[in-house]
This record gives C-alpha cells, structure tokens and sequence, in this order.
C-alpha cells in the first residue's frame, strides 16, 4: 500500500511537469509537487527563467563532458590497456584548449548575466507609483499619486478563505492594473525588510531611512503572493505579500472604491510628524 501510494505521488509529479509552468503561473504562489521556479509574469522574470535553465543546460554539458573524459582516462590509460605510460609532459594543444574554452564559457555567462542585470536596475519611466514600507510585521501600502495609504496583514486561518493559500494570503492586497509599468519604492519603518515576489522576478530590501526601488510589468492578471525575505524578527514568516493584478477598467474601479475608504488625512500626519 505505501508503495502505491509513492506511485501515485510519482505519477502526480510527473503530471505536473507534463503540464509545465501553466499552472505554476495561474496560482501565482508555490504548488505541491512543484520542481523549479514559478511561472514567469513579467519580461523580467521571462529573462530569469531562460538564464536559469540555460545555465543548467550548460553545467549538465559541462559534467557529462568530464564524466566522459574520466571515463575514458580510466578505460584507455589504466596499466593494464597501457603496460608502458607514456612520457608526454607537454601538449601545447591541449594546454590552450583548457585555457581558452573555460574563458569562452565565462564569456557566454557573463554576457547574458550583465545583459539580466542592467534589465533589472533600470528602472523604466513607471505608469504607477507604489510606496512599500515594511514594518513588524506587515506591509504598508502608499499611491502617491491617488493620495491613499493602507496596511496589508497576513490572514488567521479562522478568517481565511478555501481558496487563499495558507501564510499567503492577506485582508489588503496590492491592486495593479495589467501591462503597467508599476515603480516600486521601499522602505522600512523599523528593521530592514525585503519586498520579493518571486512571479515577478523582484526582491529589494527596505531598509528604514532609505529609499530603494524596483519595477514590474505583469503580463497576466491574477493574485501573485511574495514574503519578507530578510530576517527582521518574532514573525518574520507571517509577513507576506499578495499583488492582485486586474484589467484596467477594474482598477480604476478599485480606485474609486479605495480614495473612499484608505484616503490620506493630511491634518492627522502633520500632527503626527509634529509629535
């Protein structure tokens, strides 16, 4: 019977991988059974995605190269194929071969590495302006523009919903509209936390007192969860991040809804700045 039972799990891995990151980048959080990174959502994470997967063509290449080699080395020069070794000492061939080809393939990593790197850092003219202010431990959420502020705290299992994955899920999720480009600023209030979605291919610290920032252009609509990835105390696994990326004409409508319900009392943080 368990023996059955490791079979069906087997089959329901191999299912999975069948039906590739579809379904990872549908659900926009980890899944069981799961093997590699979540389904992309943005360009970014696209690039992420391909780079990871090149470099795992190239390392799996690398090593069934070497196997071989050794392979060979044992086959061909043990004492008994080879009764009397040979005295080379010197292959000039050779010794450019393993000097040249480790260098190209630094250079076909570092190539599209830095290619990654400068995507990521340069932050696009942004069509959405998102503050992200991590505090122990939740998130807090600004929209300079709409003049709107609210904190987003992870949801008790007795308030969460069948379908809001456990540890994910939250009572206030950040609205974004799809094929926007949303900059996001981060801080922290108290410790240094680490806004990261991993659908998005984002992660920067907040550190309190500075100011960094990111961005990302989900592709697809749907609920993309992220967490606190920097240890910033007691409950740092309670602090996740859900991003709720819906149509245009449903943010706005969102929006409205929000300038109502979270809008900025100017007079009550000036008396707070002032205390």
């Amino acid at each position: 019977m368990l023996m059955r039972g490791k079979l069906v799990g087997i089959l329901a891995a191999c299912a999975s991988l069948a039906l590739g990151g579809t379904a990872w980048a549908a659900s926009g959080h980890p899944v069981p059974w799961q093997l590699g990174l979540q389904g992309a959502a943005t360009p970014v994470m696209e690039d992420i995605v391909w780079f990871h997967d090149f470099l795992l063509w190239l390392i799996a290449a690398i090593t069934i190269f070497v196997l071989a080699l050794l392979i060979f080395v044992c086959v061909r020069f043990n004492a008994r194929a080879n009764p009397v070794p040979s005295r080379t000492t010197h292959n000039t061939l050779v010794e450019v071969l393993w000097t040249v080809v480790p260098v190209l393939i630094l250079v076909s990593i570092a190539v599209p590495s830095f290619r990654l790197l400068f995507y990521q850092l340069n932050v696009p003219a942004g069509d959405l302006t998102i503050k992200a202010t991590g505090k122990q431990w939740f998130w807090s959420y600004g929209y300079p523009d709409a003049k709107i502020e609210f904190d987003s705290v992870m949801l008790q299992d007795k308030d969460r919903k069948a379908d809001q994955p456990r540890l994910l899920s939250v009572d206030n999720e950040l609205v974004v509209p799809v094929n926007k480009v949303v900059k996001v600023l981060t801080t922290g209030a108290d410790v240094i936390h680490s806004f990261a979605v991993p659908a998005f291919g984002i992660k920067i610290d907040a550190i309190p007192g500075r100011v960094n920032e990111t961005w990302f252009k989900a592709e697809r609509e749907g609920i993309y969860y992220g967490q606190c990835s920097e240890l910033c105390g007691r409950d740092h696994a309670c602090m996740p991040l859900a991003v709720h990326v819906v149509s245009e004409q449903a943010y706005n409508t969102w929006l409205d809804q929000a300038k109502k319900k979270f809008a900025v009392d100017d007079n009550r943080k000036i008396a707070q700045a002032n205390q």
